[in-house]
């Protein structure tokens, strides 16, 4: 706390308004984000803001009771996994048994699969890419971090032409439902353009400092690359379990003879193979959020850089430690719910393929409006339930409490009109698509000069082109949600001790309090 007040001597409380488009700049050049030249100056204050700074551990945060939150949900989220485990172990070795891997993997003597297959040419194109992706998505970054405003404006309006040209298409093809929909978004891209542009300024001054938290902790960047490890091994393990499934219980299969096989089992069984991948992925995402808001980035937030001593030793790992154990059932909670909304969702867009496909265009279209709905609350949803678990993350309670307390922060406290003029997530995800692309145009150089003996009449190209994409698109996508964890991180430290911002980066609290100043008022904890 000495420290707190020594930095207020030092800086005084932070400017409240700027004249109309006259905002700050963040220096980059500029220490570890924290107080900045142009602001050393004391000016007179018209509220208290940063006289009012509170200790960092009020309120159990960061040091929760030991108390296991929601345990209905973790045990069961623990079932079903073992559930998916035991399945797949069945359903697996039948199919290698069977000879399901081919090239020597089943029993000798085995016919099933090829000798006419991918081989050590396409492993290293794969690593090449994942390799490029990494090495494109930093890059990517760090031209973000240098032309933050003139990128962010260029994705605004890449985003608006998108939803025109998807809206145009649905009606050439004569796909009316989704050609409703989108004509509806692309309107409402077009004449909410100028109030985004309006925006741009406080968006890029927040990605700038989150940038610069996250180079400071490398950790950041780790736990992103470990959660999306963990999700490309689960989404194979469930890939060969779906296919042994198929192989296992289909009717006609040999392994018929010594089991019930049927259509309907079938269908039960990769329902709940489907529905388990889907909470386990949620979850894994998730996990990973509430590691980087109780570490690296509230630790930075209530603590200050490291330089300052206040920081606790290894915050990462010890969020990580409450994440994956005390918080697992709250987050399971969160996560179950908006798997479900998902669930729901590909039942919709089915039923409407299906009634497409039988010639009932009105039944396809109701399917179709109520997938959407149903996409729209999903998104929601999870985009609420990012909130709710960093005061998970940082405060260790209980799913219910923690939305209860991410609602009121949105409602009470102008928060939800911040999270709303955010354009960062639009300027990252279009940084990944392209960097999916690049890929995919390696991927498509490197099979035209290499000529590899599996592509010699070109029957993989495709499918190696779409590999390169997903991969360079989740990779870029994986270090780009760490940076957008440090965001909302920003977003509910601001909601809840907006005072603390004004030391850790006074452009940006300058600018939020000039532009939001029922934002930066004192906030009353419950």
């Amino acid at each position: 706390m000495a420290n707190f007040q020594n930095l207020n001597q030092q800086w005084g409380p932070p400017p409240q308004h700027y004249p109309p488009q006259q905002y700050p700049q963040y220096d980059s050049n500029a220490p570890y984000p924290g107080p900045t030249p142009q602001y050393s100056q004391p000016m007179p204050p018209s509220q208290p803001y940063a006289q009012d700074v509170k200790n960092p551990y009020e309120g159990e945060r960061f040091k929760p009771k030991k108390k296991i939150n929601d345990p209905i949900f973790l045990v069961l989220f623990i079932l079903q996994f073992i559930g998916f485990a035991v399945l797949s172990g069945i359903a697996l070795q039948s199919w290698v048994a069977e000879g399901g891997l081919g090239g020597g993997l089943g029993k000798p003597g085995a016919t099933s699969g090829t000798n006419i297959t991918l081989n050590r040419s396409a492993v290293y194109l794969l690593l090449l890419i994942t390799g490029a992706a990494l090495l494109l998505s930093t890059a990517y970054l760090m031209l973000t971090r240098m032309f933050t405003r003139m990128i962010m404006h260029i994705t605004l309006i890449l985003t608006i032409a998108l939803n025109i040209g998807i809206c145009i298409y649905y009606w050439i093809t004569k796909y009316y439902s989704g050609a409703i929909i989108f004509t509806i978004i692309a309107l409402l891209s077009i004449f909410s353009y100028w109030g985004f542009k309006s925006r741009i300024p406080f968006a890029s001054l927040l990605l700038q400092v989150v940038m610069d938290v996250s180079k400071h902790h490398m950790s950041v960047y780790a736990v992103a690359m470990s959660a999306l490890f963990l999700q490309a091994c689960l989404a194979v393990w469930f890939t060969f379990t779906v296919i042994a499934t198929y192989s296992k219980w289909t009717p006609g299969n040999p392994s018929c003879e010594t089991s019930s096989c049927s259509g309907g089992k079938v269908a039960g069984l990769v329902f709940y193979e489907t529905f388990s991948f889907l909470w386990t992925s949620q979850v894994i995402g998730n996990v990973a959020l509430a590691t980087l808001a109780g570490g690296p980035y509230g630790s930075w937030y209530y603590f200050g850089p490291k330089s300052m001593g206040e920081m606790p030793k290894h915050p990462t790992l010890s969020a990580l430690g409450r994440a994956s154990t005390l918080s697992l059932g709250s987050i399971a909670f969160g996560s179950l719910i908006v798997t479900l909304l998902e669930l729901l969702r590909m039942i919709l867009r089915t039923a409407a393929n299906n009634a497409s496909a039988d010639g009932h265009p009105v039944e396809a279209c109701l399917a179709c409006c109520a997938a959407c709905f149903i996409g729209c609350i999903e998104n929601m949803v999870e985009y609420f339930n990012r909130y709710a678990y960093i005061e998970i993350s940082l405060y260790g309670k209980a799913y219910i409490p923690a939305a209860k307390d991410t609602w009121r922060l949105f409602k009470d406290r102008g928060i939800d009109a911040l999270v709303n003029d955010s354009l960062v997530g639009m300027t990252l995800t279009w940084g990944a698509y392209a960097i999916g692309l690049l890929c995919s145009l390696f991927a498509y150089l490197y099979l035209r000069f290499t000529s590899p003996s599996y592509n010699f009449d070109g029957q993989y190209t495709a499918p190696m082109l779409l590999f390169a994409f997903l991969i360079g698109l989740q990779c870029s996508l994986t270090l780009s949600s760490a940076i957008e964890a440090g965001v909302s991180t920003i977003f509910v430290g601001l909601g809840e001790d907006p005072q603390v911002l004004a030391i850790r980066a006074p452009e940006l609290f300058a600018l939020v309090a000039s532009t939001y100043p029922h934002v930066t008022q004192g906030v009353p904890h419950s």
